[in-house]
């Protein structure tokens, strides 16, 4: 199965939702995605990386949801969004992701919080690992410190992964360990990795772009560099499943080719 895979590279707007969500759509029709694709939005992409819980947080059925849910009908592709959702355990910081048709398909809450950034003050840490299907491929989604961490992708690979998707606000101080990382996680896991990142300021850090997604082999086939735009891929599970038959470490490690 292929799958076309949309990566929205935007500079986020400081906590302003309805600015950011006009500029998600400009960039989204300058692209022109084709249906059933998957298009994937920075994390906390309405809002930037803001620990100001009394702007970014929302119950499930607000304001970035219901704009997720849009995006997905308007394009006919399911989208990947990061955004902070409040309940009774606290607000998390997740991966959202939605069909055309309106309906949840996943939604991961992050694992591990960035407590140097203060993050942990905020956010609840996640609890699970989470992965689901779109059009025949199956995916595993990630939030940004969550990259660091092999266990879990590691956790999802037993899932039988084919793309793990991590969106992020990965700052430019720390851009090759980004780009490291997220070939790793390819390379280790035999599978296609994607990372969103944004581009531009917030008060705290400059960010560097960098979206990009890389191949089994850890070989990047798309580079957003850092201007804000959308860059497009093809992951096709035949290269995930023909690699994996031939460089048998996914067996030898106990997991499912």
């Amino acid at each position: 199965m292929k799958l076309h895979l949309h990566c929205v590279q935007s500079d986020i707007i400081w906590e302003d939702k309805a600015a950011n969500f006009r500029l998600v759509r400009e960039l989204i029709q300058q692209t022109n995605p084709q249906a059933g694709g998957l298009i994937v939005l920075p994390e906390m992409f309405a809002t930037g990386f803001s620990r100001n819980l009394d702007v970014t947080a929302e119950l499930p059925d607000g304001p970035t949801t219901e704009f997720t849910r849009q995006l997905a009908a308007e394009t006919q592709c399911a989208v990947m969004a990061g955004l902070v959702l409040k309940s009774d355990a606290g607000a998390h910081n997740v991966s959202l992701t939605i069909a055309p048709d309106g309906s949840t398909l996943c939604r991961y809450e992050k694992r591990f919080p960035f407590s140097l950034g203060g993050e942990s003050t905020v956010h609840a840490a996640g609890t699970e690992t989470k992965t689901f299907e779109w059009q025949g491929v199956r995916i595993a989604p990630l939030v940004c410190y969550d990259l660091r961490f092999p266990e879990v992708t590691r956790d999802a690979a037993k899932q039988g992964v084919d793309l793990f998707v991590c969106i992020a606000s990965w700052p430019i101080k720390r851009v090759q360990h980004w780009i490291t990382l997220l070939q790793a996680r390819a390379i280790e896991n035999l599978a296609f990795v994607a990372g969103v990142n944004r581009t531009g300021t917030d008060p705290d850090f400059t960010y560097p772009g960098r979206s990009l997604v890389a191949d089994p082999h850890g070989v990047v086939i798309a580079d957003a560099s850092d201007r804000a735009q959308v860059v497009t891929a093809i992951v096709d599970t035949e290269v995930t499943a023909r690699w994996r038959q031939q460089f048998p470490a996914l067996r030898d490690a106990s997991l499912p080719e």
